[in-house]
């Protein structure tokens, strides 16, 4: 078992992977899709009114926002896993499938930040229960599915690089890294609500400038992928951290 964590987690490309990964899923979480509801969403998941999370019992905030995570964290780990294994049997078509890929973060990047009027609109849901720690991780896996299409330019850049990754088991631990670099935030703002909120402030005064970086980010990943420079930077980081033989 621990020879089988190191040889996945110790691959040459996860060392490059993991960290984008992390940054997409802190980019989704200040996004507008996100940032925004967060108080609802909080209440909904603690069971704790809007106007008393500052002063709610921290171990209630603390396992409700950690269920929370958890649930979402099952949806988008499956998909990972869904997409590296794909990724493992086309690993003879990686050049031509990294090239299609890449054109599609592009894509996804300039969406995120508003340069496609066409595939601004969101759809999600909108509408969610009442509910408190008991369902906490339902709701969760609500919001996964639910944000899907606001949330995509980031978890698709994700998913593909999870498909790049050539194992199920890569695949899964990189979009597990895409979870907490989403998830961690919404722990931390459930411990102490007030402060964080207030330290968001700058990013709603300047959520343009944070959708353009995270925009960037994602124009940057595909651009790697299109030009071959993302293959070639793996091949090197494998030939110094190793490739991972063991992973299944």
């Amino acid at each position: 078992m621990t020879d089988w964590f190191v040889d996945t987690v110790g691959s040459g490309s996860l060392v490059l992977a993991v960290p984008i990964a992390v940054l997409a899923g802190l980019v989704s979480f200040f996004s507008p899709c996100v940032l925004p509801l967060l108080p609802g969403y909080l209440s909904y998941m603690t069971g704790v009114g809007v106007q008393d999370l500052d002063t709610a019992r921290r171990g209630r905030m603390l396992i409700g926002s950690t269920l929370f995570v958890l649930g979402f964290s099952v949806v988008f780990v499956t998909g990972g896993l869904l997409f590296g294994s794909i990724g493992a049997r086309l690993a003879e078509h990686q050049r031509p499938i990294s090239i299609v890929m890449g054109v599609v973060v592009i894509l996804l990047g300039l969406v995120f930040m508003g340069f496609i009027p066409l595939m601004q609109r969101e759809y999600k849901i909108h509408a969610v229960p009442a509910v408190g720690l008991a369902v906490a991780p339902l709701l969760g896996a609500l919001f996964a599915f639910g944000w899907i299409p606001c949330i995509g330019p980031t978890l698709g850049t994700v998913l593909t690089l999870a498909n790049t990754e050539g194992t199920a088991a890569r695949g899964a631990f990189l979009s597990f890294t895409y979870c907490l670099g989403l998830g961690i935030p919404f722990v931390v703002a459930a411990l102490g609500f007030g402060r964080f909120m207030n330290a968001m402030a700058w990013v709603k005064r300047n959520q343009r400038t944070v959708n353009v970086a995270g925009g960037l980010l994602l124009v940057t990943v595909g651009l790697l992928l299109v030009t071959g420079a993302y293959d070639s930077m793996v091949e090197s980081l494998r030939s110094t951290f190793g490739t991972g033989t063991a992973a299944i």
